[in-house]
């Protein structure tokens, strides 16, 4: 008789393996918002453009 198939959605468990599934890390952390960090690389930047502009006018 065949070896059954696991249903959709689960692992097979592995030959000769004792450990467990490691647990998912949570969502969230420094990279679950890039338009925040984008906007700030942005923001700044334009500062720095706006000084050098700003120096160039007042010559």
């Amino acid at each position: 008789m065949s070896e059954q198939l696991p249903p959709p959605g689960e692992t097979p468990l592995a030959e000769g393996s004792t450990a467990e599934a490691h647990p998912e890390p949570p969502d969230g952390g420094v990279w679950d918002h890039p338009w925040w960090w984008l906007s700030l690389v942005v923001i700044g930047s334009l500062l720095i453009a706006g000084f050098f502009l700003a120096r160039v006018l007042a010559m």
